[in-house]
Protein backbone atom coordinates (compact mmCIF):
# COMPACT_ATOMS: atom_id res chain seq x y z
CA UNK A 1 0.00 0.00 0.00
CA UNK A 2 1.46 3.34 -0.81
CA UNK A 3 2.59 5.20 2.16
CA UNK A 4 1.56 8.60 0.58
CA UNK A 5 -2.00 8.35 0.84
CA UNK A 6 -4.08 6.80 3.81
CA UNK A 7 -5.80 3.16 3.48
CA UNK A 8 -9.44 2.68 3.34
CA UNK A 9 -11.62 3.75 6.24
CA UNK A 10 -12.03 0.78 8.71
CA UNK A 11 -15.84 -0.09 8.93
CA UNK A 12 -16.45 -0.30 12.77
CA UNK A 13 -19.95 -0.41 12.90
CA UNK A 14 -19.76 -3.81 11.27
CA UNK A 15 -19.98 -7.45 12.94
CA UNK A 16 -16.50 -7.78 12.96
CA UNK A 17 -16.10 -5.06 15.34
CA UNK A 18 -19.13 -5.34 17.16
CA UNK A 19 -17.34 -5.91 20.60
CA UNK A 20 -18.57 -7.13 23.87
CA UNK A 21 -18.36 -3.58 25.21
CA UNK A 22 -19.77 -1.50 22.21
CA UNK A 23 -22.77 -3.69 20.19
CA UNK A 24 -25.79 -1.76 21.40
CA UNK A 25 -26.77 1.76 22.37
CA UNK A 26 -27.13 0.32 26.24
CA UNK A 27 -23.55 -1.49 26.33
CA UNK A 28 -21.91 1.87 25.44
CA UNK A 29 -23.35 4.37 27.75
CA UNK A 30 -22.24 1.96 30.16
CA UNK A 31 -18.88 1.89 28.56
CA UNK A 32 -18.84 5.24 28.76
CA UNK A 33 -20.03 5.82 32.31
CA UNK A 34 -17.81 3.26 33.53
CA UNK A 35 -14.90 5.42 32.10
CA UNK A 36 -16.01 8.32 33.56
CA UNK A 37 -16.38 6.32 37.35
CA UNK A 38 -12.50 5.64 36.78
CA UNK A 39 -11.80 8.85 36.20
CA UNK A 40 -13.10 10.11 38.98
CA UNK A 41 -11.89 6.91 41.38
CA UNK A 42 -8.11 7.49 39.90
CA UNK A 43 -8.18 10.98 40.19
CA UNK A 44 -9.77 10.92 43.96
CA UNK A 45 -7.83 8.25 45.06
CA UNK A 46 -4.41 9.12 43.69
CA UNK A 47 -4.77 12.74 45.04
CA UNK A 48 -5.66 12.16 48.57
CA UNK A 49 -2.57 9.39 48.20
CA UNK A 50 -0.16 12.94 47.06
CA UNK A 51 -1.78 14.74 49.75
CA UNK A 52 -1.02 12.50 52.30
CA UNK A 53 2.20 11.77 51.44
CA UNK A 54 3.27 15.42 50.91
CA UNK A 55 1.39 17.13 53.60
CA UNK A 56 2.32 14.54 56.44
CA UNK A 57 6.02 14.91 57.80
CA UNK A 58 5.99 10.46 59.16
CA UNK A 59 5.83 9.86 54.67
CA UNK A 60 8.92 12.38 54.47
CA UNK A 61 10.94 9.18 53.94
CA UNK A 62 12.41 7.01 50.90
CA UNK A 63 9.35 4.79 50.86
CA UNK A 64 6.95 8.14 51.05
CA UNK A 65 8.57 9.23 47.87
CA UNK A 66 8.11 5.93 45.89
CA UNK A 67 4.40 6.04 46.87
CA UNK A 68 4.13 9.92 45.55
CA UNK A 69 5.82 8.60 42.13
CA UNK A 70 3.75 5.65 42.30
CA UNK A 71 0.95 7.68 42.53
CA UNK A 72 1.92 10.37 39.88
CA UNK A 73 1.99 7.96 37.16
CA UNK A 74 -1.49 6.48 37.98
CA UNK A 75 -2.53 10.29 38.23
CA UNK A 76 -1.50 10.57 34.16
CA UNK A 77 -3.54 7.74 33.19
CA UNK A 78 -6.36 9.37 34.63
CA UNK A 79 -5.69 12.72 33.35
CA UNK A 80 -4.45 11.30 29.47
CA UNK A 81 -5.49 8.40 28.82
CA UNK A 82 -8.96 7.41 30.09
CA UNK A 83 -10.56 11.12 29.06
CA UNK A 84 -9.14 10.44 25.57
CA UNK A 85 -10.76 7.61 24.88
CA UNK A 86 -14.27 8.91 26.93
CA UNK A 87 -14.18 11.94 24.53
CA UNK A 88 -13.95 9.17 21.11
CA UNK A 89 -16.80 7.48 22.90
CA UNK A 90 -18.95 9.96 23.66
CA UNK A 91 -18.82 11.01 19.84
CA UNK A 92 -19.57 8.26 18.19
CA UNK A 93 -22.15 7.33 20.41
CA UNK A 94 -23.64 11.10 19.80
CA UNK A 95 -22.98 11.64 16.62
CA UNK A 96 -23.03 7.79 15.25
CA UNK A 97 -19.62 9.16 13.15
CA UNK A 98 -16.32 7.80 14.24
CA UNK A 99 -13.41 10.78 14.47
CA UNK A 100 -10.94 10.79 11.89
CA UNK A 101 -8.20 9.64 13.99
CA UNK A 102 -10.37 6.58 15.61
CA UNK A 103 -10.25 5.62 11.83
CA UNK A 104 -6.35 5.60 10.73
CA UNK A 105 -2.98 4.75 12.42
CA UNK A 106 -0.55 7.27 13.18
CA UNK A 107 1.41 6.42 10.43
CA UNK A 108 -1.57 8.21 8.33
CA UNK A 109 -2.07 11.15 9.88
CA UNK A 110 0.54 14.01 10.52
CA UNK A 111 -1.12 14.70 13.96
CA UNK A 112 -2.47 11.61 15.74
CA UNK A 113 -3.35 11.76 19.51
CA UNK A 114 -2.34 7.96 20.29
CA UNK A 115 1.54 9.66 19.22
CA UNK A 116 1.28 11.17 23.17
CA UNK A 117 -1.43 8.97 24.81
CA UNK A 118 -0.04 5.37 23.68
CA UNK A 119 3.52 6.35 25.17
CA UNK A 120 2.01 7.94 28.36
CA UNK A 121 0.27 4.75 28.76
CA UNK A 122 3.24 2.32 28.23
CA UNK A 123 5.43 4.44 30.33
CA UNK A 124 3.11 4.77 33.43
CA UNK A 125 2.79 1.41 32.94
CA UNK A 126 6.97 0.69 33.23
CA UNK A 127 6.89 3.60 36.15
CA UNK A 128 4.50 1.16 38.01
CA UNK A 129 6.47 -1.61 37.46
CA UNK A 130 10.54 -0.06 38.47
CA UNK A 131 8.33 1.75 41.52
CA UNK A 132 7.09 -1.42 42.75
CA UNK A 133 10.21 -3.21 42.57
CA UNK A 134 12.17 -0.59 43.74
CA UNK A 135 9.52 -0.73 46.90
CA UNK A 136 10.42 -4.32 46.82
CA UNK A 137 14.19 -3.65 47.31
CA UNK A 138 13.68 -0.63 49.94
CA UNK A 139 11.10 -2.90 52.26
CA UNK A 140 13.50 -6.15 51.73
CA UNK A 141 16.56 -3.82 53.25
CA UNK A 142 14.51 -2.79 55.94
CA UNK A 143 13.32 -6.36 57.09
CA UNK A 144 16.59 -8.60 56.39
CA UNK A 145 18.88 -5.52 57.27
CA UNK A 146 17.30 -3.67 59.66
CA UNK A 147 21.02 -2.04 61.10
CA UNK A 148 21.95 -0.91 57.80
CA UNK A 149 18.18 0.33 56.66
CA UNK A 150 18.98 4.26 57.54
CA UNK A 151 22.60 4.09 55.80
CA UNK A 152 21.85 1.49 52.61
CA UNK A 153 18.29 3.90 51.87
CA UNK A 154 18.25 7.66 51.88
CA UNK A 155 16.07 10.54 50.81
CA UNK A 156 18.81 11.23 47.76
CA UNK A 157 19.57 7.87 46.56
CA UNK A 158 15.79 7.34 45.73
CA UNK A 159 15.04 10.73 44.77
CA UNK A 160 17.84 9.59 41.64
CA UNK A 161 16.19 6.32 41.26
CA UNK A 162 12.93 7.87 40.77
CA UNK A 163 14.18 10.16 38.02
CA UNK A 164 16.22 7.36 36.42
CA UNK A 165 13.29 5.21 36.71
CA UNK A 166 10.92 7.70 34.52
CA UNK A 167 13.89 8.67 32.06
CA UNK A 168 14.23 5.08 31.09
CA UNK A 169 10.42 3.92 31.26
CA UNK A 170 9.30 6.77 28.50
CA UNK A 171 12.83 5.59 26.58
CA UNK A 172 11.10 1.90 26.54
CA UNK A 173 7.82 3.44 26.00
CA UNK A 174 8.72 5.05 22.33
CA UNK A 175 11.70 3.14 21.48
CA UNK A 176 9.44 0.61 19.35
CA UNK A 177 8.69 3.76 16.96
CA UNK A 178 11.96 4.97 17.17
CA UNK A 179 13.77 1.90 15.91
CA UNK A 180 11.19 0.57 13.80
CA UNK A 181 9.14 2.19 11.18
CA UNK A 182 6.67 -0.73 10.97
CA UNK A 183 5.00 0.12 14.53
CA UNK A 184 2.65 3.14 14.65
CA UNK A 185 -0.01 3.85 17.39
CA UNK A 186 -3.91 3.29 16.88
CA UNK A 187 -7.01 3.87 18.60
CA UNK A 188 -8.12 0.30 18.38
CA UNK A 189 -11.59 -0.96 17.91
CA UNK A 190 -11.41 -3.72 19.94
CA UNK A 191 -9.98 -2.14 23.62
CA UNK A 192 -11.17 1.09 22.79
CA UNK A 193 -7.69 2.52 24.07
CA UNK A 194 -4.69 4.05 22.42
CA UNK A 195 -2.53 1.29 21.48
CA UNK A 196 0.81 -0.14 19.38
CA UNK A 197 0.07 -1.10 15.71
CA UNK A 198 2.55 -3.60 14.47
CA UNK A 199 2.41 -4.14 10.27
CA UNK A 200 4.11 -7.32 10.69
CA UNK A 201 5.34 -10.30 12.48
CA UNK A 202 9.05 -8.37 13.25
CA UNK A 203 7.30 -5.35 14.58
CA UNK A 204 4.99 -8.15 16.66
CA UNK A 205 8.66 -9.83 18.03
CA UNK A 206 9.71 -5.96 19.00
CA UNK A 207 6.82 -5.37 21.22
CA UNK A 208 7.79 -8.37 22.95
CA UNK A 209 9.89 -6.53 24.66
CA UNK A 210 7.41 -4.90 26.90
CA UNK A 211 6.27 -7.96 28.76
CA UNK A 212 9.62 -9.48 29.05
CA UNK A 213 10.50 -6.19 30.47
CA UNK A 214 7.96 -6.70 32.86
CA UNK A 215 7.95 -9.59 33.60
CA UNK A 216 11.61 -9.78 34.31
CA UNK A 217 10.84 -7.08 37.16
CA UNK A 218 7.58 -8.87 38.33
CA UNK A 219 9.23 -11.67 38.73
CA UNK A 220 12.31 -10.76 40.80
CA UNK A 221 9.98 -8.83 42.79
CA UNK A 222 8.30 -11.70 43.72
CA UNK A 223 10.98 -13.42 44.43
CA UNK A 224 12.19 -11.31 46.65
CA UNK A 225 8.80 -10.50 48.49
CA UNK A 226 8.95 -14.33 49.21
CA UNK A 227 12.17 -13.76 50.57
CA UNK A 228 10.99 -11.19 52.65
CA UNK A 229 7.96 -12.80 53.97
CA UNK A 230 10.05 -16.06 55.15
CA UNK A 231 12.15 -13.86 56.99
CA UNK A 232 8.98 -12.00 58.66
CA UNK A 233 7.71 -15.37 59.20
CA UNK A 234 10.55 -16.98 60.95
CA UNK A 235 10.53 -13.40 62.77
CA UNK A 236 6.89 -14.25 63.90
CA UNK A 237 8.07 -17.46 65.40
CA UNK A 238 10.99 -15.99 67.34
CA UNK A 239 9.13 -12.77 68.78
CA UNK A 240 7.87 -14.55 71.60
CA UNK A 241 11.63 -16.14 72.90
CA UNK A 242 13.22 -12.67 71.68
CA UNK A 243 10.16 -10.99 74.34
CA UNK A 244 11.26 -12.70 76.91
CA UNK A 245 15.12 -12.61 76.58
CA UNK A 246 17.16 -10.31 78.81
CA UNK A 247 18.98 -9.50 75.65
CA UNK A 248 16.84 -9.13 72.81
CA UNK A 249 18.10 -8.73 69.19
CA UNK A 250 18.58 -5.14 68.51
CA UNK A 251 18.76 -6.07 64.78
CA UNK A 252 14.68 -7.36 64.39
CA UNK A 253 12.49 -5.57 61.87
CA UNK A 254 10.21 -3.24 63.65
CA UNK A 255 6.23 -3.70 63.42
CA UNK A 256 5.70 -0.86 61.00
CA UNK A 257 8.98 -2.33 58.84
CA UNK A 258 6.76 -5.94 58.55
CA UNK A 259 3.61 -4.34 58.10
CA UNK A 260 4.70 -2.10 55.06
CA UNK A 261 6.58 -5.45 53.64
CA UNK A 262 2.83 -6.95 53.74
CA UNK A 263 1.53 -4.02 51.92
CA UNK A 264 4.20 -3.82 49.01
CA UNK A 265 3.94 -7.54 48.72
CA UNK A 266 0.06 -6.50 48.34
CA UNK A 267 0.47 -4.65 46.10
CA UNK A 268 3.10 -6.55 43.78
CA UNK A 269 0.25 -9.25 43.88
CA UNK A 270 -2.58 -6.84 42.87
CA UNK A 271 -0.25 -5.19 40.02
CA UNK A 272 0.60 -8.72 38.85
CA UNK A 273 -2.95 -9.80 38.12
CA UNK A 274 -3.74 -7.14 36.70
CA UNK A 275 -0.81 -6.64 33.70
CA UNK A 276 -0.84 -10.56 33.20
CA UNK A 277 -3.76 -10.32 31.01
CA UNK A 278 -1.58 -7.53 28.76
CA UNK A 279 1.13 -10.33 28.36
CA UNK A 280 -1.22 -12.97 27.53
CA UNK A 281 -2.80 -11.01 24.71
CA UNK A 282 0.57 -9.70 23.95
CA UNK A 283 2.15 -13.28 23.43
CA UNK A 284 -1.35 -14.19 21.38
CA UNK A 285 -0.86 -11.18 18.87
CA UNK A 286 2.27 -13.00 18.14
CA UNK A 287 0.76 -16.35 17.52
CA UNK A 288 -1.71 -14.69 15.05
CA UNK A 289 -5.06 -14.67 17.67
CA UNK A 290 -6.83 -11.23 17.44
CA UNK A 291 -8.99 -11.93 20.53
CA UNK A 292 -10.89 -8.75 20.11
CA UNK A 293 -13.14 -9.17 23.56
CA UNK A 294 -10.44 -10.25 25.22
CA UNK A 295 -7.78 -7.22 24.83
CA UNK A 296 -10.90 -5.00 25.55
CA UNK A 297 -10.89 -6.52 29.47
CA UNK A 298 -6.93 -6.85 29.41
CA UNK A 299 -6.50 -3.08 28.59
CA UNK A 300 -8.94 -2.09 30.97
CA UNK A 301 -8.36 -4.25 33.74
CA UNK A 302 -4.97 -3.03 33.76
CA UNK A 303 -6.42 0.91 33.63
CA UNK A 304 -8.33 0.16 36.50
CA UNK A 305 -5.11 -0.86 38.56
CA UNK A 306 -4.26 2.96 38.91
CA UNK A 307 -7.32 3.32 41.53
CA UNK A 308 -6.03 -0.35 43.83
CA UNK A 309 -3.34 1.64 45.13
CA UNK A 310 -5.05 4.11 47.77
CA UNK A 311 -7.41 1.50 48.33
CA UNK A 312 -4.67 -0.96 49.42
CA UNK A 313 -2.96 1.69 51.41
CA UNK A 314 -6.39 2.52 53.24
CA UNK A 315 -6.89 -1.55 54.24
CA UNK A 316 -3.05 -1.85 55.16
CA UNK A 317 -1.49 1.23 56.70
CA UNK A 318 -3.31 2.22 59.32
CA UNK A 319 -1.20 5.39 59.69
CA UNK A 320 -1.93 6.26 56.14
CA UNK A 321 -5.93 5.62 56.28
CA UNK A 322 -5.90 7.79 59.77
CA UNK A 323 -4.17 10.48 57.75
CA UNK A 324 -6.42 10.40 54.81
CA UNK A 325 -9.51 10.48 57.27
CA UNK A 326 -8.21 13.65 58.91
CA UNK A 327 -7.79 15.21 55.37
CA UNK A 328 -11.08 14.12 54.37
CA UNK A 329 -12.90 15.41 58.04
CA UNK A 330 -13.42 18.85 56.63
CA UNK A 331 -15.39 18.11 53.35
CA UNK A 332 -17.95 15.97 55.57
CA UNK A 333 -17.91 18.69 58.44
CA UNK A 334 -19.07 20.83 55.49
CA UNK A 335 -21.68 18.69 54.69
CA UNK A 336 -23.25 18.26 57.97
CA UNK A 337 -23.33 22.03 58.59
CA UNK A 338 -24.94 22.20 55.53
CA UNK A 339 -27.61 19.94 56.15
Amino acid sequence: MNESSPPALLDRSGPAHCTVCCCTLANKVILVLFMGLLVVAILFGNLVTLAVVLGTKHFHTPQGYLKASLAVADLAVGVFVVPLSIYAEVHLMVTDSALEWTLYSSKYLSFHPCNLIGPIFAGCTFVSITTIFLLTIERSIAVLKPLHKDSVITRKRTTILIVLSWVGSFLLAVSPMVFSSEIALEYNSCSRMCNYAPMNIQAFNILLLFPAFDFTLLGATMVINIISMSSIRQHSRRRKHLAESECPSTSKPTFSDIKAAKTIGTLTVAFTASFTPIAVFVVGNVLGNKWCNFSFFAFWILATNSCWNVIIYSVRDQKFRLCAHKLLMPFQRKNTSNE
